[in-house]
C-alpha cells in the first residue's frame, strides 16, 4: 500500500488543478481511495464554531440526505463527542480504528497548526505504521489543496456556516485573519470570537514578518452594522499603516484619526490593544488604548500587565499616543481580551483560575476551552463579543520548527490533557 500512497500524493496536484475549485477536494480524496484500494475517503471541514466538523456532499435533487442543503450540496453536521475525531484534531495524531465498516484513518488536516478538516479513509485491512504516517503527509497535502480552492469558492465557508450570518456578522467575519492559529517556530499563537446575537464590534489580527509579529485586539463601540463599520476603519487603517512599514504609535494615531474623519456615527472610538513582538530578543511593544489590560502568564501564574494607558482610538485624535514594553521569557504567555470575557455575565468567569488550568494546552485548545468557559458562564446566547488572542512564545527565533503533517508535535496537546 505504501508505494500508491506515494504515487496517489505526487497525483494530488495535478488531480486538483483539472478539476474545478468545487470539485478540486474531491477530486484529489478520490485519487487517494482509488491508489489505497479504500472502501470509501471523505473529507470533512471543521465547523466555524470549533466544535464540529461537517461533512460536504454533492447529491442529486432526488436523493435523500440529511443535513443542510443548498441545491445539490448537502453539509451534515458532526459534534464532537470526544471520541476519536475529536482526539485527532486535538492531538494533532492520526487515529486508528476499527468497526464494522472496516479499518478508519482519521488524519489532521491542517497547515501550521490551523484545523482546517478531517481526512476519513476506510480501508478492508489494518494499516501498516508507515502507511498511517503516508496518510498523515498526504492529509497536509490536502490542506493546501482546501486552502487554494476556497478562494474561487463559497462553498466552503457555506458548509463551514451552521448557523445563518447577517450583514453584520459578514463584515466582521472579513475583517478577521484567514488562519486562527499559526506556529512560528519561536512562537504559537491562536486566536477566537465568540460572537454576541447583534454582533459587538470585536476582532483580532496578526500578521509575521521576517523577525517581528504584529497583533492587535480591537473592540468597536456599539453593536451591529455601524459597529461593524467602525471596526472596519480601524483594523482597514492598522493594516493599511502596518503594511506601509509606520510605528506601532503611528499606527494606533492614524487609526484614530481615520475612525474621527470616518465614522458613521459622532462620537464613534473603538478600544484596542496594540503589539509588535521582536522575535529575535522577546522584547514586545504595546500599546493600550481605552482596553481591558493584556495579562502575562509567567510560570503557570497570571498578571494584568500595566501598560500607559490611553483614551480610546477614535476620541481625541490629536492625543499623543504612549506605549509599554515587556520581555518575554521562554515559556511565558500572553494573552489578550476584549471586554466580553471580563465583563458583564462574564464576570462569574475566573478568569485567573482558567488560566491557570488551561497552561498545558496549545494555544489552539486553550482559546476554545476559554470560549466555552465563558458560554458556560454567560449562557448560549452572548450580550457582548467575547474575543482573545492567545501568544506562547519559545525563544530561539529562528530555529526549525518540529512539524509532522502540518503540526509542531512538541505544541500539540498531549492526549493527557483533556
Amino acid at each position: 500500500m505504501e508505494p500508491s500512497v506515494e504515487v496517489a500524493l505526487a497525483g494530488m496536484l495535478t488531480a486538483a488543478e483539472d478539476a474545478t475549485p468545487v470539485d478540486a477536494v474531491e477530486a484529489v480524496t478520490r485519487e487517494l481511495g482509488l491508489a489505497l484500494h479504500a472502501r470509501s475517503v471523505s473529507f470533512l471541514i471543521a465547523d466555524l464554531s470549533g466544535r464540529a466538523l461537517v461533512r460536504l456532499a454533492h447529491v442529486p435533487f432526488d436523493t435523500e440526505a440529511e443535513g443542510r442543503r443548498d441545491g445539490k450540496e448537502v453539509a451534515s453536521l458532526l459534534p464532537f463527542d470526544g471520541g476519536p475525531q475529536e482526539e485527532a484534531l486535538r492531538t494533532q495524531a492520526a487515529q486508528v480504528t476499527h468497526g464494522d465498516a472496516g479499518w478508519v484513518v482519521l488524519a489532521p488536516v491542517t497547515e501550521r497548526g490551523e484545523v482546517i478538516g478531517l481526512l476519513e479513509i476506510t480501508l478492508g485491512s489494518e494499516p501498516a505504521p508507515r502507511a498511517v504516517a503516508e496518510i498523515e503527509r498526504t492529509a497536509h497535502a490536502l490542506a493546501f489543496v482546501v486552502i487554494a480552492s476556497r478562494r474561487h469558492t463559497d462553498l466552503f465557508e457555506w458548509g463551514q456556516r451552521t448557523t445563518p450570518f447577517n450583514l453584520s456578522a459578514e463584515i466582521q467575519r472579513r475583517l478577521l485573519p484567514s488562519a486562527f492559529t499559526c506556529e512560528g517556530g519561536s512562537f504559537t499563537l491562536s486566536g477566537w470570537l465568540e460572537p454576541s446575537a447583534s454582533i459587538g464590534g470585536d476582532t483580532f489580527d496578526y500578521s509575521l514578518a521576517r523577525d517581528t509579529l504584529h497583533f492587535s485586539v480591537t473592540d468597536a463601540m456599539g453593536h451591529g452594522v455601524s459597529s461593524a463599520l467602525i471596526a472596519t476603519l480601524g483594523v482597514g487603517s492598522l493594516r493599511n499603516s502596518r503594511r506601509a512599514g509606520h510605528t506601532l504609535i503611528e499606527q494606533a494615531e492614524r487609526a484614530g484619526a481615520a475612525i474621527a474623519e470616518s465614522a458613521p456615527v459622532r462620537g464613534a472610538f473603538l478600544t484596542a490593544v496594540l503589539g509588535r513582538l521582536d522575535l529575535e530578543s522577546g522584547t514586545c511593544d504595546l500599546v493600550n488604548a481605552g482596553h481591558v489590560p493584556p495579562i502575562l502568564v509567567r510560570d503557570g501564574e497570571p498578571e494584568d500587565l500595566v501598560l500607559p494607558r490611553n483614551i480610546a482610538l477614535g476620541i481625541l485624535p490629536e492625543r499623543k499616543v504612549s506605549s509599554g514594553t515587556v520581555t518575554l521569557r521562554p515559556g511565558d504567555r500572553l494573552v489578550v481580551v476584549t471586554d466580553g470575557m471580563r465583563e458583564r455575565g462574564a464576570a462569574a468567569l475566573d478568569l485567573a483560575a482558567w488560566l491557570r488550568s488551561l497552561t498545558a494546552l496549545h494555544p489552539r485548545e486553550a482559546a476554545r476551552a476559554l470560549a466555552d468557559g465563558v458560554l458556560a458562564a454567560v449562557g448560549p446566547i452572548l450580550q457582548d463579543d467575547a474575543t482573545l488572542l492567545i501568544i506562547d512564545w519559545h525563544g530561539h527565533h529562528g530555529r526549525q520548527r518540529r512539524s509532522r503533517a502540518g503540526a509542531d508535535v512538541s505544541a500539540a496537546t498531549s492526549a493527557d490533557h483533556r
